[in-house]
């Protein structure tokens, strides 16, 4: 059985917070023979756990980099890498998905209004444009 994980399946294995559901998540992982996850899929579940069951970035970290040695598991990974990189140096793992991806994509440079993806982005040596209002 090959399977893509929604954002919902993702945090029941991260969080625990259901047992009835994170044993049938877990047994999605015991079965499939590959199991996709979306970066989409990455990015909601670090916002969710970030903002609304507050774990910390390292906690976030952790639980991706679980998810990651499960052999079944196909993703992004240099984006996720990209994520986790921003993520462990202060900033949103989406910011660096979305900049790694737009990169592959053909985009040169990231144009954003976030001051810290800006700054953290130019540190990893990726072209940055900050736009300001008006």
């Amino acid at each position: 059985m090959k399977v893509t994980l929604d954002t919902n399946v993702l945090l029941r294995l991260a969080t625990q917070d259901d047992p009835k559901h994170a044993a049938a998540a877990l047994k999605v992982l015991q079965t499939a023979s590959l199991i996709a996850v979306p970066s989409t899929a990455l990015c909601e579940m670090v916002w969710v756990l970030l903002r609304g069951y507050r774990y910390t970035p390292e906690q976030v970290a952790h639980a991706i980099r679980t998810l990651l040695q499960v052999s079944q598991v196909v993703c992004n990974i240099p984006a996720v890498l990209a994520g986790l990189s921003v993520l462990e140096n202060g900033g949103d793992f989406a910011d660096g998905v979305i900049a790694f991806e737009g990169e592959l994509l053909g985009g040169q440079e990231f144009v954003t209004f976030d001051q810290a993806a800006a700054k953290l982005l130019k540190n990893q040596k990726r072209k940055v444009r900050l736009l300001k209002a008006g």
